[in-house]
């Protein structure tokens, strides 16, 4: 699917420079990444090859674990420093070397595809994480990360927002996110025991809506949506009232955190990483973007708002959501830089060359708002 374009290499050159000189820790170890063919995991390898080419005096080896159910091509090629290995994480890997770093990003994040691969979404999060803990322990390694989700707070009460780390959560076991929620839950409770009963050095991370070129069009969640339908020239669609809000971080303030609390040293916490400067309605979203798209090329839309799905999944979507980042911040001096309106642009504008590169329409069969 994707070659890596212009506005994608300067977030991954934006995001190496963003981690030194920390990341000089990389140099001449070995980095296993699951989930390396996601979002998430094409910018980690991306970064490490980036690094490689341009800094490290002694490159790291990279590896890359996927079962390709959500993944999609790899941006990087395969060469003596990276190497790409088709596996189902819920079953355990053999590595036949030493690895100083592992990060577990393996999942289904997209409300689309965890509601088809149910059982799946639970078993990357628990069995998967389960399979890497033991690889930590096996090997000794300096540093894991562990990917949770903002969505173990489920729908925060009024009082706990901007959300702490120290908040427990207001979420169902059996409703219809159930099965995301509560395994991110679980890969949160095992390497927590994984921490104190064998002192592998995990940190967890909870991303808080991270987007970004790269994304999946056809993923569902709400930025990709939006701009999806606007270039198009498509009304925007905004679901029922369109008045629950999210805070969105753009992908390289999203990985320079996630690489930040990496190279740490808190073991066994776990750590918020999002924006907190733009809190955003739905609709205002909806407005960024058609006001992105008529700066871009002139082009005018409209916003419109829509019936939303009749199952129970909208009415178990959180009203808020937005992170306390003191936490993060103080401990690792992360600093989200990317404003809203900056990030849908590049976004935006990614977008508008893959959709002319693939002459593809990306409009999915349902779209999910999130």
């Amino acid at each position: 699917w994707y070659k890596m374009n212009k506005i994608i290499k300067e977030d991954i050159e934006t995001i190496a420079k963003d981690i030194m000189p920390e990341a000089k820790k990389f140099s001449g170890k070995t980095v296993l990444i699951t989930g390396g063919a996601g979002f998430l995991g094409q910018y980690f390898i991306s970064v490490l090859d980036y690094l490689n080419k341009n800094t490290f005096e002694k490159p790291c080896k990279i590896i890359s674990a996927d079962n390709f159910i959500t993944g999609v091509k790899y941006w990087v090629k395969e060469s003596e420093t990276f190497r790409a290995i088709k596996h189902n994480v819920k079953d355990p890997l053999t590595i036949n070397e030493p690895i100083h770093f592992i990060i577990h990003a393996a999942g289904i994040a997209s409300p689309k595809f965890y509601r088809i691969y149910k059982i799946e979404t639970i078993d990357v999060a628990t069995l998967g994480t389960k399979n890497m803990l033991e690889l930590a322990k096996e090997k000794k390694v300096e540093s894991m990360v562990v990917f949770s989700s903002s969505e173990v707070y489920g729908d925060p009460d009024p009082r706990f927002i901007p959300t702490p780390e120290t908040y427990n959560g207001n979420v169902s076991c059996t409703g219809p996110r159930s099965n995301y929620d509560e395994s991110k839950r679980l890969s949160e409770a095992l390497s927590r025991a994984y921490y104190e009963t064998y002192n592998i050095p995990v940190k967890l991370i909870r991303p808080f809506n991270a987007y970004g070129p790269g994304i999946r069009l056809d993923d569902a969640r709400v930025i990709p949506n939006f701009v999806s339908f606007a270039l198009e020239g498509k009304p925007i669609p905004v679901y029922g009232l369109g008045n629950h809000t999210r805070t969105f971080c753009y992908i390289t303030d999203a990985m320079t955190g996630f690489f930040k609390v990496l190279l740490s040293t808190y073991e066994g916490e776990s750590f918020n990483v999002g924006d907190d400067n733009f809190e955003v309605s739905i609709t205002e979203l909806a407005n960024i973007t058609k006001e992105v798209l008529k700066e871009h090329n002139g082009s005018i839309i409209e916003v419109a708002h829509v019936q939303g799905m009749n199952d129970a999944y909208a009415s178990a979507d959180p009203k808020r959501r937005c992170p306390d980042l003191t936490k993060v911040k103080s401990k690792t001096g992360y600093s989200p830089k990317v404003d809203i309106k900056t990030g849908v642009k590049r976004f935006l504008i990614w977008a508008e060359e893959e959709i002319k590169k693939w002459k593809l329409s990306y409009f999915a069969v349902e779209k999910v708002q999130d």
